[in-house]
C-alpha cells in the first residue's frame, strides 16, 4: 500500500459564513416544527378528552377504531367444543 502525506484542509471565511447561515436556517425550521407539534398535541388532547367524555370507550376500542381493526367474535365457545357439558 502506498503512503502519502495527509491532505491539508483550509477553512475559509466564506465557508464559515455559509455554515452559520445553514445552521441558523435549520434551527429556525426545527423551532417552527416543534411549535407546530406542540399546537397539534394540544388540539389532539382536547379532541381525545371530548371523545372519551362522550363515548366512554375502552383504550383497546379506541386503538382498534384508530387502526381500523374490527374484531369478530369467535364462533361458539366452550360449549361448541364439548357439546352441552359444562366443567
Amino acid at each position: 500500500m502506498l503512503r502519502r502525506k495527509p491532505t491539508r484542509l483550509e477553512l475559509k471565511l466564506d465557508d464559515i459564513e455559509e455554515f452559520e447561515s445553514i445552521r441558523k436556517d435549520l434551527e429556525s425550521r426545527k423551532k417552527q416544527r416543534e411549535d407546530a407539534e406542540v399546537a397539534a398535541a394540544a388540539a389532539g388532547e382536547e379532541a381525545a378528552a371530548i371523545a372519551l367524555s362522550a363515548d366512554h370507550k375502552s383504550r383497546e376500542q379506541i386503538i382498534n377504531d384508530r387502526i381500523g381493526y374490527k374484531p369478530q367474535p369467535k364462533a361458539g365457545g366452550r360449549a361448541a367444543h364439548f357439546g352441552t357439558f359444562e366443567f
